[in-house]
C-alpha cells in the first residue's frame, strides 16, 4: 500500500477531472435498501453523492462523508441542484474514521471504500457497527478482487474478505448477517471490453 497522504491523494483524484464517478446510485445498494423504511442513513466515502442524492429521493436523512474536499463541494452542488435542501442530504468532508458523524444510524453504507493509499476498514467499519441503532443496517458493496482495467495507482490496493468485514461487527452475536456473499455482474470497461466483476456484498442487520 502506497505510503501517500490519503487526504491529497484523493483531492487531487477528483481535482484532476470534472467528474471521476456516473453520480448514479450503485445499483447493487439501492436494491439491498429499496424496501427498509427510512429514516437516518449515513454514507461512507460518498464521493460526489450519488448514493446519498438516491437515499435522500427515498425519504431518508442522509449524510455523506468523504475525504475530498472537491467530492463533497461537488456533492452539495448535486443535491442543491436536484433540490435536496432543508437537511435531507448532507455532506461533510472528514477523515475516516475520526470525522464520522455521531450516531445512531438506522443505516449505514459503503460502496466500494477501497483505495491504494492509508485506510483502516476495520476501524472504521466497527466505527460504523458502533452508530447502527438496533433494528438498523450495515450494507457493505466492495470490490473482491481489482476490475481488469484498474490502474496500478487508482485501484484497490487490498481485498475486503467476508471473514475482514464480519470481524468488525463486535460482539457478533448482536448482528444478523442476512446477505454475505460474493456476487458476480457483466460489465463493460472504459475501454468498451467486456468484463465480470466480483463483489462482495453484505447486508447485515443489529439485534
Amino acid at each position: 500500500m502506497s505510503d501517500d497522504n490519503p487526504r491529497d491523494f484523493w483531492e487531487t483524484r477528483y481535482a484532476d477531472s470534472d467528474r471521476v464517478w456516473s453520480g448514479r446510485v450503485n445499483a447493487t445498494m439501492s436494491s439491498l435498501v429499496a424496501d427498509l423504511p427510512a429514516g437516518r442513513a449515513l454514507d461512507l466515502g460518498c464521493g460526489e453523492g450519488g448514493d446519498v442524492l438516491w437515499l435522500a429521493k427515498q425519504g431518508w436523512q442522509a449524510f455523506g462523508v468523504d475525504i475530498s474536499e472537491t467530492a463533497v463541494l461537488r456533492a452539495r452542488t448535486h443535491a442543491e441542484q436536484e433540490g435536496l435542501g432543508g437537511g435531507s442530504a448532507e455532506f461533510l468532508a472528514a477523515n475516516l474514521p475520526e470525522g464520522m458523524p455521531e450516531g445512531p444510524f438506522d443505516l449505514i453504507t459503503a460502496s466500494f471504500l477501497q483505495s491504494p493509499v492509508a485506510l483502516d476498514r476495520r476501524k472504521i467499519l466497527r466505527a460504523a457497527a458502533d452508530r447502527v441503532s438496533v433494528g438498523g443496517h450495515l450494507v457493505l458493496v466492495s470490490h473482491a478482487t481489482a476490475p481488469p482495467w484498474a490502474e496500478h495507482n487508482h485501484g484497490p490496493a487490498e481485498m475486503p474478505t467476508l471473514g475482514g468485514d464480519l470481524a468488525a461487527l463486535e460482539p457478533r452475536k448482536a448482528w444478523e448477517v442476512e446477505v454475505g456473499e460474493v456476487r458476480h455482474r457483466n460489465v463493460v470497461g472504459p475501454h468498451g471490453e467486456d468484463a465480470m466483476l466480483e463483489d462482495l456484498v453484505i447486508v447485515a442487520r443489529k439485534l
